[in-house]
C-alpha cells in the first residue's frame, strides 16, 4: 500500500531528526534497553494522539543521558508504552505491544489459535457473581463445527468449575478445557426472576488449534412472500486476504438479483481499511471515485492524509460485483462491532440509507498499523534481537462529511439486543435480529417483540485474552 510506505518513510525522517542522541547505553539486559528506545522512538514518530503526551515531545530530552535516564526508570518495555497511551481508559483503548510479532502478523491474517466458539456471559441471577455462557458463533470447518456445537447452547461450568466473574478469565482463555452444558428454564412465565440454569450432566472437551477463519461466514438469498430477494451476509471480519471471497459472495447476490441485502456485522471487530472501501463499494457502484473514507494522521504527518474512494476493482483481484443499492440494513452488537464495521455504517451513510438493527456499537474511528524495530519500522531489515512490535493508533476516520463514529458508538434505528435463551439460528428468518431488518423491509416497522436490551442487572462484560487484536482497524 503506498501510503503505508510513505508513512514509515516520513518515520523515518522524523526519527533521524527528533533522536539526534545515541541509542540509550546497555543499562540492563541488551535486549530490554532496544525495545525500550524502539518503543518511544515509535510513538514518537507515528502516533496518533503525540500532541497530547508531552514525553512525546520532539524537545523533550536534552541529552542521551536524560534520554537514557527516562527509559531506564520503566522496568519494561510494556510499562513505558502504557505511559505513552493518551486517556487508555476512554480514548485510547486500542493500542497494543506485542512481544511475538509472528502472533500478530498470523492475527492479522484471520489464522489464530481457536476451539471455533465465540461466547457472551450472563450472570445467573441479577447481581451474582455466577455466570453462565451461551455460544454465540460456531465458526465453520473448526474443533467446534466438527463436534457438532451450536449456537444457543449454554454452559455454566468449565473442567467442573462453576463459572463465576472471578474465575470466568482463566477458565476460557485455556488451550483445552471441557464444557459442561446446562438447561434453561424459564419456568414458563415472561418473568426472568424465575428462571433457572442447571447443569444437565453433558459435557464437552475442546482443544485449541491453528485455524484460518473465512470471515464470509453465511452468504444466501431469502426470498420473502412477496418474492422480494433478501441477500443476507454474515460477514465477520475485513480481511484482505479473503477479498475474492467476498467480492464472490457479491457475484452471487448479482447473478441472483438480490432487492435488498442485510449485512450482518454483528461479531465483526474491524481489518482492513481498504477491505472496508471495496465493501462499501460492492453495497454500492453509482459512485465509483468519489471519496468513501478519509484517514488523519498525527500534525507531524499531514502529507500522508488519505481519502479512501469508491472503486469499481480490487487491486490485483479484478473487478467488483456492485449492487447498486440505495438501501443497506446493518446488524450490530455493542461488544464486537467495531472499528472497520463501524466505518462502513459512518461512511455509507452520506450516500444511501443504512437502517442500523441491533446495538450501540462500540466507538471506534482509529487505525493503526504494525511498525517494528527496524531503520523505517517495516518489516524488511528488523532487529533481529528481539520480536517486539507495536500497533498504535496512528490515524482517525471520517466519512466525507468528516463526521467521527462517536466513542459511545453508532445508535440503532431499531433497538434490539440479543438475549442468550433465544439466540436463534443465524440465517434463519425467525432469528431475532434477522426477522427485524425482514419485517421493515417488508413494510412492518418495528417488530411486535421485546426490543429492549438485556437486563441490567444480569448483564457482563468480561474481555478474554484470546485476541486483543479482533477490535483492530489497519492499514494492509
Amino acid at each position: 500500500m503506498k501510503n503505508f510506505k510513505t508513512l514509515l518513510l516520513t518515520s523515518l525522517i522524523l526519527l533521524s531528526v527528533t533522536s539526534c542522541f545515541d541509542d540509550i547505553d546497555d543499562n540492563t539486559s541488551f535486549s530490554n534497553s532496544e525495545v525500550k528506545d524502539f518503543v518511544w522512538k515509535g510513538m514518537n514518530a507515528v502516533y496518533l494522539y503525540k500532541a497530547e503526551i508531552p514525553d512525546l515531545a520532539n524537545d523533550r530530552f536534552n541529552s542521551n543521558e536524560e534520554y537514557n535516564d527516562y527509559l531506564n526508570s520503566f522496568a519494561t518495555p510494556e510499562a513505558l508504552f502504557e505511559s505513552l497511551k493518551y486517556l487508555p481508559e476512554s480514548v485510547d483503548r486500542f493500542s497494543r505491544i506485542v512481544d511475538n510479532y509472528f502472533d500478530l502478523q498470523n492475527q492479522q491474517q484471520g489464522i489464530t489459535l481457536s476451539n471455533g466458539i465465540e461466547f457472551n456471559f450472563e450472570r445467573i441471577a441479577p447481581g451474582s457473581d455466577e455466570l453462565y455462557c451461551a455460544i454465540t458463533l460456531v465458526l465453520n470447518n473448526s474443533v467446534a463445527s466438527d463436534l457438532g456445537l451450536q449456537r444457543g447452547q449454554i454452559f455454566r461450568a468449565v473442567d467442573g468449575i462453576d463459572i463465576n466473574v472471578n474465575n470466568a478469565v482463566a477458565l476460557l482463555s485455556q488451550n483445552s478445557y471441557t464444557l459442561n452444558f446446562a438447561d434453561y428454564d424459564d419456568n414458563d412465565t415472561p418473568q426472568i426472576d424465575d428462571d433457572t440454569i442447571n447443569l444437565n450432566g453433558n459435557s464437552v472437551t475442546l482443544s485449541q488449534e491453528e485455524y484460518t477463519e473465512n470471515p464470509v461466514h453465511i452468504a444466501q438469498t431469502i426470498t420473502l412472500e412477496d418474492n422480494t430477494k433478501v441477500g443476507y451476509l454474515m460477514y465477520n471480519q475485513f480481511n484482505s486476504s479473503f477479498n475474492n471471497a467476498l467480492n464472490n459472495a457479491f457475484g452471487d447476490f448479482q447473478a441472483e438479483g438480490i432487492d435488498e441485502l442485510v449485512l450482518d456485522l454483528r461479531y465483526n471487530g474491524g481489518g482492513s481499511v481498504q477491505t472496508a472501501a471495496y465493501l462499501g463499494s460492492m453495497v454500492t457502484g453509482q459512485f465509483t471515485g468519489q471519496v468513501y473514507s478519509k484517514l488523519f494522521y498525527n500534525e507531524n504527518l499531514q502529507d500522508n492524509n488519505e481519502d479512501f474512494l469508491f472503486t469499481n476493482s480490487i487491486a490485483g483481484g479484478g473487478s467488483i460485483n456492485s449492487l447498486n443499492l440505495s438501501k443497506v440494513y446493518v446488524l450490530t452488537t455493542n461488544l464486537r462491532t467495531a472499528s472497520a464495521s463501524e466505518l462502513v455504517i459512518n461512511s455509507l451513510s452520506p450516500y444511501i440509507d443504512v437502517v442500523v438493527i441491533g446495538e450501540n456499537t462500540v466507538g471506534k474511528t482509529q487505525a493503526s498499523i504494525t511498525i517494528y524495530d527496524s531503520p523505517n519500522l517495516a518489516f524488511e531489515d528488523v532487529n533481529p534481537n528481539h520480536t517486539y512490535a507495536m500497533q498504535p493508533l496512528v490515524a482517525n476516520s471520517t466519512n466525507v462529511n468528516d463526521e467521527l463514529v462517536p466513542s459511545s458508538g453508532l445508535t440503532p434505528n431499531i433497538g434490539l439486543s440479543e438475549t442468550l435463551n433465544n439466540l436463534g439460528t443465524l440465517g434463519d428468518v425467525n432469528e431475532p435480529l434477522l426477522a427485524a431488518a425482514i419485517a421493515y423491509i417488508m413494510g412492518m416497522g418495528r417488530v411486535s417483540y421485546n426490543t429492549t436490551s438485556i437486563d441490567i442487572d444480569r448483564s457482563v462484560k468480561i474481555q478474554l485474552n484470546t485476541n486483543p487484536f479482533e477490535q483492530d482497524m489497519f492499514l494492509d
